[in-house]
């Protein structure tokens, strides 16, 4: 998850000019090598199953390009993959291109100049037209009107449950509604051993006031509840459906008041454990739970909604994309390579591989991913979720604005605020956010 630290924001700021002047010194581009090869440099994430799967596509793609050949590295060590990349766009040593692109800190990549505007690069239409679902393509608009992103990949956020725990508190379907999930909480909420402490719950989160964990929790719920109306509109400004966000924290609020959740940290996985029946997380769990809890039986369904909500939920996306860095020499030569990585059988590899979800129209109508579905059937819950996400908006404030939601949501948690009263002290620090 993306963590952006404020320090590494200011020092981009700072340099920005600098390091644009240095990325434009009107040196010519270098020729290709001796024998005429370009050569690319391929950003991927540290992840095992997206370095395998990176690695298999530049084999076959050098392979088949011996003019245009492509190194594949992962993100060097960092705190985190976005302040390496603020740093190396800072620095000017930036790859070629990246397929680990968070769009919460594009904006600060498109204000030093660092990103290559690829609706300006041929082709890009009929990509986007052909590949992305039309209520998502706006999501990846800037507010200069161009676009410096490839839709890749997403992990939609979606209620994972235990089948058993909820089947045997008398729970046959997954709850939809806030008094439906109410409802099945206080089936499932027991001291299973007798001594008189609660040991089994509906749920656990971590509540510690970290903005970034309110992707898993609040945020998800929050779009599900607008809606899927983000925090910002389309200038930067910040626009939050408050009765959507009051309805988040009082289901919250209750769900610890009356014990479903506990107010403690967890060990271990929850989950695994039989401790908890649901979780709100993403297809990386389901992967790791078919290794390590091959007996467990679960499934997924769509984050709980308002009691007379209408329409389909919308969760969280949690994107990563693609993008092309102004620092590469070759940019006709490192689109080329982008549009292979978003290639149809590029995606089917992306979602086998690593249990992800490309972003690409008619995933379920392929023929060639009909076997995958059926064997994980789990998987098509996120593929039938996928074109109902948001992501997050790319504003500079955006991790104060959560900051703020994670104070003042900890605040209703622990009661010391109603759910009206924790939006409204969170609405005066926005008005200080953005004056």
């Amino acid at each position: 998850m993306a963590r952006v630290h404020p320090v590494l924001l200011t020092l981009l700021a700072l340099v920005a000019g600098a390091s644009l002047a240095a990325c434009d010194d009107g040196a010519a581009a270098p020729e290709a090598g001796a024998d005429g090869t370009i050569t690319l440099t391929y950003w991927t994430s540290q992840n095992p199953q997206e370095r395998a799967l990176a690695e298999g596509l530049v084999a076959e793609w050098n392979a088949a390009h011996p003019e245009i050949q492509v190194e594949a590295q992962p993100i060097p060590a960092g705190q985190s993959s976005e302040e390496v990349l603020l740093a190396a766009v800072v620095a000017g040593t930036t790859p070629d291109l990246c397929s680990n692109i968070w769009p919460g800190v594009l904006n600060d990549f498109v204000r030093a100049g660092g990103v290559v505007a690829l609706d300006e690069m041929p082709g890009f239409d009929s990509l986007m037209a052909a590949r992305t679902p039309p209520e998502l393509a706006d999501a990846f608009t800037s507010a200069d009107g161009h676009v410096y992103q490839l839709p890749w990949k997403t992990n939609p956020i979606l209620m994972l449950y235990n089948v058993d725990l909820l089947r045997e508190a008398g729970v046959e379907a997954p709850p939809r509604t806030y008094s439906e999930y109410l409802a099945a909480a206080d089936r499932v909420t027991a001291d299973t051993d007798g001594d008189g402490q609660t040991d089994r719950w509906m749920g656990a989160r971590d509540i510690r006031p970290i903005w970034w964990q309110r992707y898993f929790d609040v945020y998800p719920l929050y779009l599900a509840a607008s809606g899927g109306q983000t925090l910002f509109d389309m200038a930067g400004t910040l626009d939050i459906d408050e009765p959507a966000l009051r309805e988040v924290y009082g289901f919250f609020q209750t769900l610890y008041a009356e014990g479903y959740f506990p107010l403690s940290t967890l060990q271990g996985n929850a989950f695994a454990q039989r401790r908890v029946a649901t979780e709100f997380t993403g297809p990386w769990t389901a992967a790791w739970l078919v290794e390590n809890a091959p007996d467990l039986r679960f499934d997924f369904a769509p984050v709980p909604i308002p009691d007379g909500f209408a329409g389909e939920p919308v969760t969280y996306g949690d994107y990563k994309n693609i993008a092309l860095f102004s620092s590469t020499r070759h940019p006709e030569a490192a689109w080329a390579f982008a549009q292979f990585l978003v290639s149809p059988e590029a995606d089917r590899r992306l979602i086998e591989t690593t249990r992800q979800i490309p972003i690409r129209r008619g995933l379920l109508d392929d023929p060639e991913l009909a076997a995958f579905f059926e064997a994980t059937p789990f998987m098509r819950r996120f593929a039938e979720q996928a074109p109902f996400t948001r992501g997050v908006d790319a504003v500079p404030s955006l991790s104060e604005v959560l900051d703020a939601i994670a104070q003042s949501y900890e605040r209703a948690i622990y009661g010391v605020e109603t759910p009206a009263e924790a939006v409204a002290s969170a609405q005066d620090r926005f008005g200080v956010i953005q004056a």
